[in-house]
């Protein structure tokens, strides 16, 4: 691991576990093992490293969707992949990518990081509202809207569709946040509710 890397790696243990705000440069360099001025020479500031450690999330969530031949943010191209797909593929995709937000250690980190900083740093907040709210809900109301102008879901509101798919999932997300041995028991709920939802809006299903 890169000193680069190791910066991205502890500032973000820092910021899961005190809060973005409350945590310095001296104390990420100190993480580290480096002096402050030698963070620099990596990092102009606190925000750059936020910064880089959005880019790194982004990527590895690029390279996870790429595992499962989906785009996981272009809705015109997963609204033609999910089209085709069998059921059990739905669910598999399903609880691949649950997991992977629940263990992938930016992804869980800058969550429960982001959880706590919304109440009190309003950019934050509002990136919370960006992350976890506002992009996924758009994202799959367009997809359903596509998938249900071509046929394949019954023809209903898609932002309502989007709600009923998106909300449980979160809200089962937060629940392993907060009690992580209740993983399996969350997996099982994310499979059917991802069954029920498809027997409830596929057409093929609904006859």
């Amino acid at each position: 691991m890169t000193t680069k890397q190791k910066i991205l790696k502890e500032a973000l243990n820092l910021f899961a576990e005190k809060g973005y705000n409350a945590v310095y440069v001296g104390e990420i360099a100190e993480a580290v093992g480096i002096k402050a001025p030698s963070l620099y020479k990596h990092y102009k500031s606190k925000q750059d490293i936020f910064n880089a450690i959005l880019e790194e999330m982004k990527k590895s969530y690029d390279e996870q969707a790429l595992t499962l031949n989906m785009s996981g943010s272009n809705a015109e191209t997963d609204a033609n992949i999910f089209s085709a797909i069998s059921e059990d593929k739905l669910v598999q995709i399903g609880v691949n990518l649950f997991s992977y937000f629940l263990h992938d250690d930016y992804a869980s980190k800058f969550r429960k990081m982001l959880t706590v900083e919304q109440f009190r740093n309003p950019d934050l907040s509002l990136l919370y509202q960006r992350q976890y709210v506002d992009d996924p809900l758009s994202y799959q109301a367009a997809m359903f809207s596509l998938l249900s102008a071509n046929s394949f879901l019954i023809m209903e509101n898609a932002d309502i569709m989007a709600l009923h798919f998106y909300s449980p999932i979160y809200m089962l997300l937060t629940v392993c946040d907060r009690q992580p041995e209740r993983e399996n028991e969350i997996l099982h709920l994310i499979e059917q509710h991802i069954r029920q939802f498809n027997r409830l809006y596929c057409k093929e299903k609904s006859k």
